[in-house]
Protein backbone atom coordinates (compact mmCIF):
# COMPACT_ATOMS: atom_id res chain seq x y z
CA UNK A 1 0.00 0.00 0.00
CA UNK A 2 1.69 3.13 -1.37
CA UNK A 3 1.13 6.52 1.72
CA UNK A 4 2.63 9.39 -0.52
CA UNK A 5 3.57 9.37 -3.97
CA UNK A 6 6.75 12.06 -5.05
CA UNK A 7 7.37 13.67 -8.29
CA UNK A 8 10.16 15.95 -8.97
CA UNK A 9 9.18 18.82 -11.73
CA UNK A 10 11.03 21.20 -13.54
CA UNK A 11 10.86 24.94 -13.37
CA UNK A 12 11.66 25.87 -16.80
CA UNK A 13 12.07 29.46 -15.82
CA UNK A 14 14.34 29.63 -12.97
CA UNK A 15 16.19 26.27 -14.62
CA UNK A 16 15.77 23.95 -11.20
CA UNK A 17 14.01 21.22 -10.05
CA UNK A 18 11.12 21.04 -7.38
CA UNK A 19 8.84 18.60 -5.48
CA UNK A 20 5.55 17.75 -5.38
CA UNK A 21 4.48 15.52 -2.48
CA UNK A 22 1.09 14.05 -2.99
CA UNK A 23 -0.89 12.33 -0.23
CA UNK A 24 -2.71 10.07 -0.47
CA UNK A 25 -0.66 8.47 -3.58
CA UNK A 26 -3.76 8.79 -5.64
CA UNK A 27 -4.58 11.93 -5.02
CA UNK A 28 -4.44 14.81 -8.05
CA UNK A 29 -3.45 17.75 -6.42
CA UNK A 30 -0.05 17.72 -4.23
CA UNK A 31 -0.08 17.70 -0.20
CA UNK A 32 3.07 19.73 -0.39
CA UNK A 33 5.41 21.31 -2.56
CA UNK A 34 8.75 22.55 -2.60
CA UNK A 35 10.25 25.96 -4.03
CA UNK A 36 11.96 25.13 -6.96
CA UNK A 37 16.22 25.05 -5.36
CA UNK A 38 17.33 21.60 -7.13
CA UNK A 39 19.55 20.92 -10.45
CA UNK A 40 18.65 17.82 -10.94
CA UNK A 41 15.43 15.53 -10.03
CA UNK A 42 18.01 12.94 -8.52
CA UNK A 43 19.22 15.64 -6.33
CA UNK A 44 15.93 16.69 -5.11
CA UNK A 45 14.58 12.82 -5.14
CA UNK A 46 18.32 12.26 -2.67
CA UNK A 47 17.29 15.32 -0.24
CA UNK A 48 13.86 14.41 0.23
CA UNK A 49 14.77 11.11 1.09
CA UNK A 50 17.57 12.19 3.49
CA UNK A 51 14.89 14.51 5.71
CA UNK A 52 12.80 11.53 5.57
CA UNK A 53 15.74 9.22 7.16
CA UNK A 54 16.50 11.51 9.45
CA UNK A 55 13.36 12.71 11.03
CA UNK A 56 12.85 8.55 11.31
CA UNK A 57 16.24 8.54 12.98
CA UNK A 58 16.19 11.14 15.73
CA UNK A 59 13.37 10.32 18.02
CA UNK A 60 11.40 13.57 19.81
Amino acid sequence: MTLIRIEPKKDSSVDLYYLEIFHPAESAQPFVTTEPRYKTAAAAENDIIAIIASRANNPR
